[in-house]
């Protein structure tokens, strides 16, 4: 009677007790003592709870015993200490967990309280496997792959002028430049029946040079491609951990440089997952 007829514990009541808690009671073994609480009541508690701030077990447990609303709630059944409490959370709720909030999901999205048009991501922690020297910059790597595309020009030069070719060079296509180079030179060595030499006090031909040198460049255009393809819109990814990402964040009083591990998770959201810098 103390209860109002429009209190928000008489609607949530109502509402979990058209849920389907067989998963939840399967989570219990069929022999053996009975739950001195009902399971279904049990999770009306803790959903109350949740609603109202209250999280550890102990402060639950108080509110069952002084809370008339919580009292309302267990109908009479004795009230369960902070062991069951937390007993049922770790033991018996996990497996059941996602079935009973998709119901719930359900039941607004019926109601018209939710209109499946927002995505709303927590700020769960991921571990991540990746260090501060696992990382790969994007700033680093254009700056390599550019002076690395002068350097083939460069060289490509040289190769016309020696074998009055006309072969040239692409950013968007460096690396299928590169293999038709690596072709011509690979037919005209063995059109010439050459071979070629290493080791120490090797003289090693033109041909064997500019072989080796083409070879080292469309291997590392290759490497920078899939640096390219990772980085996405990001300045950084992990070797180890391709979806992290290292941020720099605000200097703290001291002005010490402060550093945060990221990792990228739905609708480009990113969640701090680790520290890894001084």
């Amino acid at each position: 009677m103390l209860i109002p007829e429009d209190d928000s514990v008489r609607l949530l009541s109502q509402i979990l007790e058209g849920f389907n808690y067989e998963k939840l009671y399967k989570a219990y073994s069929s022999t053996g003592r009975k739950p001195a609480v009902e399971p279904r009541t049990l999770f009306k508690v803790l959903t109350y709870a949740y609603m109202n701030n209250i999280y550890t077990s102990r402060k639950i447990e108080t509110a069952c015993r002084r809370d008339i609303n919580f009292m309302w709630l267990l109908h009479g059944q004795s009230s369960p200490d902070h062991s069951t409490i937390a007993r049922f959370r770790k033991n018996y709720l996990g497996d059941a967990m996602e079935d009973l909030f998709f119901q719930m999901v359900k039941y607004l999205h019926s109601q018209g309280e939710v209109q499946f048009e927002n995505l709303f991501v927590d700020g769960t922690k991921i571990e991540a496997s990746a260090n501060r020297y696992t990382f790969v910059w994007k700033k680093a790597v254009n700056k390599n792959e550019a002076k690395m595309y002068e350097k083939i020009k460069t060289c490509l030069d040289e190769l016309n002028q020696t074998y009055m070719t006309a072969f040239t060079v692409s950013k968007k296509s460096t690396v299928e430049d590169l293999q038709e180079v690596l072709a011509y030179l690979k037919e005209k060595q063995k059109s010439e029946g050459m071979e070629f030499v290493y080791g120490t006090g090797k003289r090693k031909s033109q041909l064997q040079r500019f072989m080796e040198r083409f070879q080292e460049f469309k291997e590392r255009q290759e490497q920078y491609d899939i640096h390219n393809q990772l980085f996405e819109e990001r300045n950084s990814y992990s070797k180890t951990d391709t979806d992290a990402t290292f941020m720099h964040m605000k200097d703290d009083h001291m002005r010490n440089a402060f550093f945060v591990l990221f990792k990228k998770g739905d609708e480009n959201h990113y969640e701090k997952v680790d520290i890894n810098a001084d």
